[in-house]
């Protein structure tokens, strides 16, 4: 493995270690902010704005990365996030916890800029296996980040908050001192007014022919993927009474057998059954688990049906090295910015709809909400059945 790969997925596993982090423990910062009992609808509402955000600022990032360069682009949202984490750790009211959420969004769509850099260093028929590898690393970072914020946030709720921006201090000085450019910026590319609509490289990445069905599949997996970030935490003390140990250890065991399964299986998959099927076959391992959480009546049934959520994985990569052929190379980061930007619009509407839901169906029968994910997943089934891999590119004679 060469040397820029290691220094970048190890900078996407810190990253994801400070993400995860926070999630066993926001929660119970919005009810020690709020004062209230019932903070779903804060949950969704701080998860929308940190969305928004993103889909406004990642397809800004990934033309700047283009036009300046990937590494100046990581180093100034690696540092914007270490100074965010230390505001978020000492803000004592709502509206300051929202701002710090917005500037933590904006931060985080720096994984526009890696998923570039990715792609600058990786050959087209390494990059499933390569995009694998990141999952992996976020993985991994999920299986350190849960347990430790759920540790320190039941000493301190704000903890985890420090802790997440020494993380990303140390993710900012191993990318300053270690990390070359992968690609070096290009006058060509295009900065200005439009730029900043985030629409237009949007419109920009439609009128490319044969991605809007990928933007469409990528856009349901990721507004399912947004329940559980939104309600994860709350099912497992509505339903288990689990304390924040629990919650981070259900985490950690989620992304230690995401980890296991990105880092091993995209490749080989997609290379025995294609793409496509890799996909459908993804979402049928997910779909089973979803429907065996919905009616488990035991927290350890969640711990059981954890290898499901993970093999629910193994199409993601697939999907990704399937949007790569569609762009040149001098457009990459606009492309991942682009879809970076879909990410980020499902987890707008993501993290609203499932905090709704479940707001309604809590006190009844809280497992409901994630029959509902696999009700949406069934929308998708056409769209990749439709899905092809493009025609390889002419060669010169």
């Amino acid at each position: 493995m060469n040397k820029p790969l290691v220094v970048i997925l190890s900078a996407v596993t810190l990253d994801a270690i400070g993400i995860g982090l926070i999630f066993p423990i926001l929660p119970r910062l919005l009810e020690t902010v709020t004062h209230v009992d019932n903070i779903a609808p804060y949950v969704g509402l701080i998860y929308a704005l940190y969305a928004a955000i993103q889909f406004i600022f990642s397809p800004v990032l990934g033309v700047m990365s283009d036009r300046f360069g990937r590494r100046p682009v990581l180093l100034l949202s690696l540092a914007g996030a270490a100074v965010d984490y230390l505001f978020m750790a000492f803000a004592p009211e709502l509206w300051m916890l929202i701002v710090g959420r917005a500037i933590a969004g904006l931060t985080s769509a720096n994984m526009a800029v890696a998923t570039a850099y990715i792609t600058d260093i990786t050959p087209e028929a390494q990059r499933a296996q390569r995009f694998g590898m990141f999952h992996a690393m976020f993985g991994i970072g999920f299986i350190i980040g849960p347990v430790l914020g759920g540790v320190l946030g039941d000493i301190w709720v704000r903890a985890p908050f420090l802790a997440a921006a020494a993380l990303n201090g140390l993710n900012l000085l191993l990318a300053f001192f270690v990390l070359p450019e992968s690609r070096p910026g290009s006058p060509n590319a295009r900065f200005d007014a439009k730029t900043l609509n985030p629409f237009v490289p949007l419109a920009w990445a439609v009128s490319l022919k044969g991605l809007l069905p990928l933007i469409a599949v990528f856009f349901i997996l990721n507004f399912v993927g947004n329940m559980y970030g939104t309600v994860w935490a709350l099912f497992g003390v509505d339903a288990f009474e689990w304390n924040g140990l629990m919650v981070g250890l259900s985490l950690a065991g989620y992304g230690l057998f995401h980890a296991l399964v990105q880092a091993l299986l995209p490749g080989p998959i997609v290379k025995r059954i294609g793409e496509r099927n890799a996909l459908l076959l993804g979402m049928a391992f997910e779909s089973a688990g979803l429907l065996l959480t919905a009616i488990a009546t035991q927290g350890w049934v969640v711990f059981a049906v954890l290898p499901l959520y993970a093999l629910g994985g193994v199409g993601v990569p697939a999907l990704q090295s399937l949007t790569t052929q569609q762009a040149d190379a001098d457009k990459q980061g606009q492309l991942q910015g682009v879809m970076a930007s879909i990410v980020s619009v499902a987890s707008i509407f993501g993290p609203l709809f499932f905090a709704a839901i479940y707001f309604g169906i809590r006190d009844t029968w809280p497992g409901i909400i994630w029959a509902v994910g696999v009700g949406i997943y069934l929308v998708a089934i056409p769209l990749i059945l439709g899905i092809r891999r493009a025609p390889p590119a002419p060669q010169p004679a």
